[in-house]
């Protein structure tokens, strides 16, 4: 959806080195003072408090609410300044019942203590078969414990403006080096034509690309945290983009979801896009004039592996103070497995399921018009299921991404390289880690 790289900003501190080993989405850690809740049925009415950023959510809540008058559901879109809001009402002991967050942010989340642990729950931990492993993995304590969902995902291709690579006599690129010699041959028809932009301010783009070729960021083994956030495979990545850069065969001048970039697509200025499943909803209500010209096909591969990234997705996570655990799971667990909710989720909000009963909605199997009636969703399910259960984000997120996009807008403008981004992230991980009492090391 055109929003999740706003959804997936973080915005919340992580402390406490007591419980910082709680910030392994798939470490051994233990699950610290986040203890099980009890789960017994309320007595009477109850009202759950859910936030989230999502479009047409407030939809969705009004179907469930129609069919659950014991259990009503009362919704609050935080998407002007999400973390700002959830962190400010942990402070304040107001936190909501559920609330919408991205993966990236749990870790930081998790070492605040900021989620009840919903394992009470027989349905919650028997909700695990309903979701692709990986995504599930993605929200595990160490694999103890239940404290979130999974809701959506955002699987990578590679958006195509057929009809400009068929004038040029472009074939669909498989690799990474054929793509590179297609936007070479691009600009040197005509200068005014680049093959895709690089958005030196997304770093959450730029994370998905290095998730894609097994560029692990953090993990956790020996009682502490090892950082690799400049590893071999993460330099690789960098060293593509930037010769894309020097030679100018990417522009550097647009940010994602921004009126410049539809601008430049509609000008017939960019040939194709590197996104998620949830942007198959951006091109088609903001560049209408140019639906048959699109085509989704799977993203440039790094030689002959198949391996996938992920860009965005969040979960909906149990938070702290919770008094109403079984409704809640309830709630949660037809919000994001109920086929007729997940439909409406797709077609209001853009929402790419994390259920597996998602890929058999009648939506996702079939035909998109505006994409010439391609069954588009097939690309994203084999995405999906290459992407990288392992990869683990950690307890400062936050400030490797501030410190990468702060880097990356630097080599855009000739000043460094991404390579040097890769460098000043680790150290600001590394800084920022020890400043917590968090113990971590350099990685390779």
């Amino acid at each position: 959806m055109s929003n999740t790289v706003t959804r997936i900003r973080l915005g919340v501190v992580a402390a406490a080195a007591s419980i910082a080993v709680l910030a392994g989405c798939s470490s051994p850690a233990p699950s610290g003072n986040a203890s099980a809740a009890s789960c017994a049925p309320a007595k009477g009415k109850v009202t759950l408090q859910y936030w989230n950023t999502v479009p047409g959510m407030d939809q969705v809540v009004a179907l469930w609410n129609k069919k659950n008058p014991n259990v009503q559901v009362q919704m609050k879109n935080i998407s002007n300044d999400q973390y700002g809001t959830i962190g400010n009402a942990l402070k304040a002991g107001k936190a909501p019942d559920l609330a919408q967050v991205g993966y990236d942010e749990l870790p930081n989340l998790r070492t605040q203590n900021a989620f009840v642990d919903a394992s009470a729950c027989s349905a919650a931990t028997a909700a695990k078969s309903k979701f692709v492993p990986w995504t599930w993995s993605q929200t595990s304590f160490g694999g103890t414990g239940v404290f979130a969902f999974p809701q959506d995902t955002g699987p990578m291709a590679l958006y195509v403006r057929s009809d400009i690579f068929t004038q040029h006599g472009l074939k669909i690129p498989k690799t990474w080096d054929e793509y590179a010699t297609d936007a070479q041959k691009l600009h040197k028809a005509d200068p005014n034509l680049s093959m895709t932009f690089f958005d030196p301010n997304n770093a959450e783009w730029f994370n998905g690309l290095l998730w894609q070729n097994s560029a692990e960021m953090y993990n956790y083994s020996g009682g502490k945290w090892h950082v690799t956030v400049a590893s071999a495979q993460s330099k690789q990545v960098a060293a593509y983009w930037q010769k894309l850069i020097d030679a100018k065969l990417v522009r550097t001048d647009l940010a994602n979801g921004s009126t410049q970039m539809y601008a430049a697509y509609q000008k017939n200025q960019i040939a194709s896009y590197v996104g998620a499943a949830w942007g198959y909803s951006m091109m088609r209500d903001n560049l209408p004039s140019q639906a048959g010209k699109w085509a989704i096909v799977p993203m440039p591969t790094w030689g002959s592996s198949a391996a996938s990234g992920d860009w965005g997705g969040s979960t909906v996570a149990f938070m702290k103070g919770n008094t109403h655990l079984y409704e809640s799971v309830k709630f949660n667990s037809w919000l994001n497995t109920d086929p007729e909710a997940l439909a409406l989720e797709n077609k209001l909000g853009g929402l790419y399921p994390a259920a597996t009963a998602g890929s058999k909605l009648p939506a996702l199997s079939q035909g998109v018009p505006y994409y010439n009636n391609e069954k588009i969703f097939n690309v994203f399910a084999d995405s999906s299921k290459n992407i990288d259960t392992n990869f683990t984000w950690g307890p400062t997120q936050k400030t490797v991404n501030l410190a990468l996009q702060d880097a990356m807008a630097k080599a855009a403008a000739g000043s460094g390289t991404l390579t040097d981004a890769l460098s000043a992230a680790q150290a600001s991980a590394l800084k920022s880690m020890k400043d917590q009492a968090i113990p971590a090391i350099a990685g390779k």
